[in-house]
């Protein structure tokens, strides 16, 4: 599952990429276009509930959840009819299952603003205008594809073609795809259609080094949250790319000593992949033992052969039952042992669906 990083040129794409993968991957230059390859890289997710289940466990090997972000050109004005990178940045768009978008929320006169000035409630509406331009391009040549087949009767044909005409006039409103009320049926045929603006969004508010400990109070923090709130039911996240970049090359405690001393707990980047990560419709489950401690990657809804299968393809097909027990009973109990005494470690069948945090053994035929 990847998440792609889009934005107005200048920005803070490329400085977010290399500080969310601790890397100096991706060029950041002032000026447009300096991202024109996208960078990949590999994000592992923060989780303090590692560190507690690698003392229950007593072993020294931790494993992290991870998840893949890609740094996608810059795009501008234009970009669903070829204007600058465009066609590049829309194929690129297309190949991430959710989108975090950059926009910029500090002044700096010494970093050039493509638009002039800094607005981030404009720069998202150019971005959403051109993602939505380029839906409805690609709607409106697929009702000209289905018509056909519709008329001669085909039962999916016209079901395709009922949702394209629905979502054809709230795309030419500048409505984005996800924001249209669907039925469950029209929302699985929706993923098909692999529109732009069908995929989740969520915001980073990129501030100044100064804004960071009350980001919040930031007049630009407060207008990107309150339209996106009423634009695109989506959720936003304040960080401060610059400062994170600057964070690279120290150790985790010269990070946490550098952080307070601005007067932050938490580093803004890991608000932002933990908020990624859900967004892309996952959570974790562990499995922890003497050998290693271990955070497994798994779909919302999931059911237990399917949380049995990422660990490996056999468990899912000889799977009998799963030893569960919550990370919340297990942390505040202690022990394995403790937890089964306590009644909170379970058998579980094929039809029960994981949740997030849950502690699993899989008991399968080889």
């Amino acid at each position: 599952m990847k998440a792609g990083i889009v934005g107005l040129p200048n920005v803070g794409k490329s400085t977010l990429f290399n500080a969310l993968t601790r890397s100096r991957k991706a060029e950041a230059a002032n000026y447009p276009f300096c991202t024109i390859d996208p960078n990949v890289g590999v994000v592992t997710v923060p989780d303090e509930r590692l560190g507690v289940l690698q003392k229950i466990a007593k072993t020294q090997v931790v494993i992290p959840a991870a998840i893949e972000f890609v740094d996608i050109a810059g795009l501008v004005a234009g970009a669903s009819k070829g204007e600058g990178l465009g066609n590049q940045f829309l194929a690129n768009i297309r190949e991430v299952d959710a989108i975090v978008q950059v926009v910029r929320c500090f002044e700096d006169s010494d970093v050039i603003h493509t638009m002039g000035s800094v607005d981030p409630v404009r720069d998202i509406e150019v971005i959403t205008t051109e993602l939505v331009l380029a839906d409805l391009d690609a709607v409106t040549k697929r009702i000209e594809k289905t018509q056909k087949k519709a008329k001669s009767g085909d039962k999916e044909a016209q079901a395709e073609l009922a949702l394209l005409q629905k979502l054809e006039p709230h795309l030419n409103a500048g409505k984005t795809a996800n924001t249209l009320e669907l039925a469950d049926d029209e929302k699985a045929l929706l993923k098909f259609f692999q529109l732009l603006t069908a995929k989740p969004v969520l915001f980073a508010c990129n501030v100044a080094e100064s804004d960071l400990a009350n980001a919040e109070q930031n007049p630009y923090v407060q207008k990107v949250a309150e339209f996106v709130r009423t634009h695109h039911d989506a959720a936003y996240v304040p960080i401060s790319a610059k400062i994170e970049y600057e964070l690279i090359d120290l150790s985790p405690e010269e990070a946490k000593e550098f952080l307070k001393d601005l007067g932050v707990d938490d580093s803004g980047v890991s608000n932002l992949i933990r908020a990624s990560y859900a967004l892309l419709g996952l959570q974790t489950y562990f499995t922890a033992g003497e050998k290693e401690v271990r955070a497994w990657t798994i779909v919302k809804g999931w059911k237990a052969p399917q949380a049995a299968g990422v660990i490996h393809t056999d468990f899912e097909k000889g799977f009998i039952k799963a030893e569960v027990v919550s990370y919340a009973d297990l942390s505040s109990l202690g022990s394995v042992a403790a937890a089964r005494d306590a009644g909170k470690y379970r058998l579980e069948g094929k039809d029960y669906v994981f949740h997030d945090g849950d502690v699993a053994l899989f008991r399968f035929n080889k």
